[in-house]
């Protein structure tokens, strides 16, 4: 089992159950929106963040994506990595139905699928040598691939969400901060650009 340098931060129990039986990692969980309100769990996590680094990993729904915009204006930016598990439709087996938006959670993913996102968030694996720096993709860029800031882009980045399997509540931030983590700038230029016509961006799901 591959041991995670950072603390991994989790909404639930089950949600912990499940990452610890991924990684050996420490693992922290927020008790739900319970944390809006704990003044001492946060400021455990910002300790944690200095020392060690935090990787937020919460479900792919509305509801995980509130949870994690809050720790992302908690904290020190710098400190802390986002893990986006996929969207995936189905419930958890000791469920009787399905949450709201009827997605899979963290607790219900399989391990290879939660090693691969915190893979791709940048966690430190203590056996593995370090990655190579990249030149870092800005918001400018994001702009002249038509990823922000223009007529149809929340469409195409809806459809490049949905080919990386990341959630589709990412915003344009977020689809940035994640594809610096998985390509260098022209490995995503050739991704773009592999399709003819109107672009990769433009295909149906």
């Amino acid at each position: 089992m591959k041991r995670i340098r950072e603390v991994i931060v989790v909404e639930g129990r089950y949600d912990k159950n499940t990452v610890s039986q991924a990684v050996d990692a420490t693992v922290v969980t927020l008790g739900g929106f319970a944390v809006f309100n704990d003044k001492e769990k946060l400021a455990f996590l910002r300790r944690l963040a200095e020392k060690r680094g935090l990787i937020i990993l919460t479900d792919s729904d509305g509801a995980g994506f509130l949870l994690r915009n809050y720790l992302k204006g908690a904290l020190p930016k710098d400190r802390v990595k986002q893990a986006y598990i996929p969207d995936v439709k189905g419930k958890e087996r000791r469920k009787r139905k399905g949450g709201k938006e009827g997605k899979l959670g963290v607790e219900g993913m399989p391990p290879a699928v939660l090693l691969e996102a915190l893979r791709r968030a940048g966690a430190v694996f203590e056996d593995e040598p370090p990655g190579e720096e990249r030149e870092a993709l800005t918001k400018a860029d994001l702009f002249a691939l038509g990823l922000s800031g223009g007529a149809g882009s929340a469409e195409r980045r809806r459809r490049l969400l949905k080919r990386l399997d990341l959630p589709e509540h990412l915003t344009a931030n977020g689809l940035l901060e994640a594809l610096n983590l998985l390509f260098r700038r022209e490995e995503l230029e050739a991704l773009l650009a592999e399709e003819p016509g109107p672009g990769l961006l433009e295909r149906s799901p």
